[in-house]
């Protein structure tokens, strides 16, 4: 699935050059001390943990800490390019099967 979108590409590779020195940082590395996934919250080995953006750079998110979180990487891979509520009612329909 494509998304149209007025994130240019520029953009978008700033902000994962960001995210790379976020990656580095002790606030990070101290995030994935907790071993767990934000979405899931198994638990995690640290170095298992992806960065997850929560709005999703090609949707128009940026590499803040209040927009990265660790992720397993299966939720990380289904989640995808997903909002938020776009995540929460594909995590409900699968209550439903």
């Amino acid at each position: 699935m494509q998304f149209v979108s007025e994130v240019i590409d520029e953009d978008i590779k700033r902000e994962r050059r960001i995210a790379r020195e976020l990656r580095k940082s002790t606030w990070w590395k101290r995030k994935c001390a907790n071993s767990r996934c934000y979405y899931c919250n198994s638990k995690i080995h640290p170095k298992e943990l992806t960065m997850d953006h929560i709005v999703p750079l090609i949707r128009g998110g940026k590499s803040t800490k209040s927009n990265v979180v660790t992720a397993c990487k299966e939720c990380n891979s289904k989640k995808k390019h997903m909002l938020p509520i776009e995540w929460k009612a594909y995590l409900n329909s699968l209550n439903f099967l």
